[in-house]
């Protein structure tokens, strides 16, 4: 089997990208995926420092079999966040791109990139289904941002998330409130329980009530149901929307903690 995977890779070269959007810290490869693609038999360039950010030196990625050097020649090129126009323009005609390419939220940018004549595989496009889990990365990459924002609210939050009983008295621990229930949101709000705020869950999917329960959280119920189709990123009627308003501002009251998080698929 490994026989064939190797020569089904025919020696391609993949080439993994330096971010260079503001604040981007993540890698597409790292280095023991690497040394899996080599082992294929192909070849791995990466850019110079393109770890860095992730704490993963280059001489981690030469020691897994990689080369350092110019990735955009290769013939895949792999990373994470979308790319700009200037390093769509170094893209080579006919290589193939992997990543986070956004193609509803940005569909210019993807019109360009069939311009270049590259082919072009949106990470977020991939379908969540049990065949495609091994690929996917949106509802990892979900999971850092729920974790993420609940620590972002601990540190940006004027008081302390658990009760602490001190000689001065006891301090009632923080109510957070979480918009959302998908992957990213039911990390949120596990993150906060551990840290010891006390929890409740919204989302305009009634049916996720029990998966809000499951981490420990109370489910908020604002009296509005919605049926149709999109998972969890549904988008309320017209209808839901005007019932859901004067409910709102009563329903959310007391908290000292809200978060959104949010990774949409595109």
């Amino acid at each position: 089997m490994a026989d064939t995977e190797a020569g089904s890779a025919g020696g391609a070269t993949v080439g993994v990208v330096a971010e260079t959007a503001a604040g981007e810290r993540r890698v597409a490869l790292v280095p023991k995926m690497v040394e899996r693609l080599v082992k294929r038999g192909m070849r791995v360039i990466v850019a110079e420092g393109a770890g860095a950010g992730a704490f993963l030196a280059d001489s981690a990625y030469t020691e897994a079999g990689a080369a350092i050097g110019d990735p955009y020649q290769a013939d895949i090129v792999v990373r994470v966040a979308p790319p700009t126009d200037e390093e769509i323009a170094r893209l080579r005609k006919g290589s193939v791109v992997i990543g986070f390419l956004a193609p509803l939220s940005d569909p210019d940018r993807v019109a360009k990139l069939e311009q270049a004549g590259v082919i072009a595989f949106a990470m977020e496009s991939i379908p969540r289904i049990s065949r495609a889990q091994a690929m996917d990365a949106l509802s990892s990459q979900a999971n850092v941002a729920g974790y993420r924002a609940a620590l972002l609210a601990a540190t940006h939050l004027a008081r302390f998330f658990p009760m602490l009983t001190t000689a001065a008295g006891t301090v009632k621990p923080a109510r957070a409130l979480v918009l959302g229930a998908g992957v990213a949101g039911l990390q949120a709000l596990a993150t906060c329980k551990r840290l010891g705020a006390q929890t409740t869950g919204y989302d305009v999917r009634p049916e996720v009530a029990d998966q809000v329960r499951s981490v420990g959280a109370q489910w908020l119920d604002l009296g509005i149901e919605t049926g149709g189709e999109g998972g969890d990123a549904r988008e309320l009627t017209g209808g839901g929307r005007a019932g859901r308003e004067p409910r709102r501002p009563t329903g959310i009251t007391g908290f000292k903690g809200g978060e959104p998080p949010r990774e949409g698929p595109g």
